[in-house]
Order: C-alpha cells, then structure tokens, then sequence
C-alpha cells in the first residue's frame, strides 16, 4: 500500500501540561508530537462552560496538523484523565480538571473535526497498549500508571473491563493512608497523593520546604540525598501496598507499570517489592509477574488508537 493511501490511526494521550499525538500504522509509531495544553490550568482559569470550549478548541487545534499530513487517518481516540461512561462516552468527573462534569468529548470533537472520535480512560488505553504490545498475555494484564495522578486499567480476554459505570479500577483513589493527604477526588490519603508525581513532590516539599518536580528529586536522590530517596521509597511503598490490596480482589498474573514516574523505578523497586511480598496473601506470593513498561510511553497513545477502530 503506497503512503497516499495508507490507512493511519490517530491516538491522543492527555497528560498534566501536554497532549501526545502518536499517528499509528497498526502498532508501528509512524510519528509522535507533542502539544503544550494545560487543561488543568484552562479549568482554573475559566468558568466552566468556557474551560470546556477552550479545551475543545486546543484539542482541534493540536490534531489538524496531523489531519493534512495524513489523509489516511481514519479514526481518532484519547485517552482522557477521568470517570468516563463507557457506554455513552460522557466524562462524569475529572479529578484533576475541576469544574468538568457530564460533559462529551468524542461528540464534541467528532463535531469539530469532522472524524469519528473515541475517548476512553487514560489508563485504560494505556493498558490496552500494553496488553497488545506484550502479544496480548492470556489472562489479561492489570496496568498502573504512574504520572501526574495514578492509573489503572485492566484488560480481560481481550477487552477493558470498566465496570458498570465506567469508574472501575480507579486505583489512584484507594486509601492508603488513613486521614491522609487531601485529593482531588474528595477523600483524604488516597495512594495518587503519595505515588504519582506531584504525590512526590509534595511530599519532598514538606520534608525540605523546597517545591521541586519529580524528576529532579529523582536527580538529587541518585546524588545521595536521603530525603530524596526517603520519599521515592514512600512512593514505591505505597504503590505496592495499594496494588496487593488490588491483586486479592482481581487475581491477575501480569501487572505493567508505565507512566513517566517509571523512569526513577530503581528509586522504588526496593522499597515496593518489600511491600508487595508482606502485603500479598501467602497464595499469590510467587504467582505475580511486575513488568516495569518497556514501551517508551507509547502505550497510552497506542492503545486510545487501537481502540478508535
């Protein structure tokens, strides 16, 4: 098939600060690009009837680049932070992005864009990249992702398993400290306050006063600072206390986990596989296979294009 007519897939994954646009041939990256679009500060800033229509128009306005260069692109889908209804695609809530509630991105943008457009749960895309990236693992893969908030998705015989309403596995949302940390979501001490990155940064900020991004504690940490370290061994901890808690209800073999906070995992590996191993009940010791994401961070944008067809 000649590149004119090829038939493309366009996948969005909707980050803290920017979108990833990822144009897929089958699971082959053809090209990646990167747009600044804050949604989280555009839900700040404006009312929201107005946020919203700012977020539809910064979302348009990063796709048609890719909609000229490619006239093969057939199908769009994004992967959005947020309680999404699987059946009528309407975004319920938004942890992260206050103000947005019942709102349609797929009908929204489809309208503006002039192309089918699926969105699905950031994390679930992700796993569903995932799952298809590892040659689709019998019995299904539990993702968990770990990034601005925390994640998960879970793939069962080949599809999401998103529950009833859609608002399955938010697994970021469960408690692991007690009276803890405030979240988005309402509740105090869920796991996303403590694993995710701004999780980390908060909690070095009041260890030290200083304010600094995960990925530069992760530099002072491998530098020798203890407070650094201390608080990635928190981080995988409570990442790991959160995922048996998961496993003893779920009884899945493969676990991946991606995200851009992944990348300092040897800051969490110690910590979190002490955790696992005490927290798991004695049947499952053993039985679990933790695959740390090998795909580059891809697999939000793969998958959310996977999944538009």
């Amino acid at each position: 098939m000649s590149e004119a007519n090829a038939v493309y897939r366009l996948g969005l994954d909707v980050g803290g600060t920017n979108l990833r646009l990822g144009v897929f041939s089958g699971l082959t990256l053809v090209e990646e690009t990167r747009f600044r679009a804050n949604y989280s500060a555009i839900c700040k800033e404006f009312a929201p009837a107005n946020a919203w229509q700012t977020i539809l128009q910064v979302t348009a306005d990063a796709i048609r680049p890719l909609l000229d260069k490619y006239a093969g692109i057939q199908a769009i889908g994004i992967g959005f932070p947020g309680f999404i209804d699987p059946h009528t695609g309407v975004l319920a809530q938004s942890p992260n992005l206050p103000g947005l509630r019942d709102v349609n991105l797929g009908h929204d943008l489809g309208k503006l864009i002039g192309l089918p457009v699926r969105v699905e749960n950031d994390a679930n895309a992700a796993a569903y990249g995932e799952f298809c990236q590892l040659s689709q693992p019998v019995g299904g893969l539990l993702y968990v992702g770990l990034g601005t908030g925390v994640g998960a998705g879970l793939v069962v015989n080949g599809s999401i398993w998103a529950g009833q309403h859609g608002y399955a596995l938010e697994a970021g949302h469960i408690i692991v400290v007690p009276d803890g940390r405030l979240c988005g979501c309402g509740n105090q001490g869920c796991v996303e306050q403590y694993a995710s990155a701004t999780g980390i940064s908060r909690a070095y900020a009041d260890l030290t006063g200083q304010t600094i991004t995960a990925l530069e504690i992760a530099r002072t940490a491998e530098s020798g600072d203890r407070h650094a370290q201390a608080v990635y061994a928190d981080a995988g901890s409570k990442l790991a206390q959160m995922l048996a808690s998961v496993l003893k209800v779920i009884d899945i073999e493969n676990v991946v986990i991606g995200g851009g906070v992944v990348a300092a995992w040897p800051l969490l590996q110690a910590a979190f596989e002490q955790r696992l191993e005490h927290d798991l009940i004695p049947v499952l010791r053993g039985k679990i296979k933790v695959h740390v994401s090998s795909t580059g961070d891809i697999a939000g944008m793969l998958g959310a294009a996977l999944l538009a067809a």
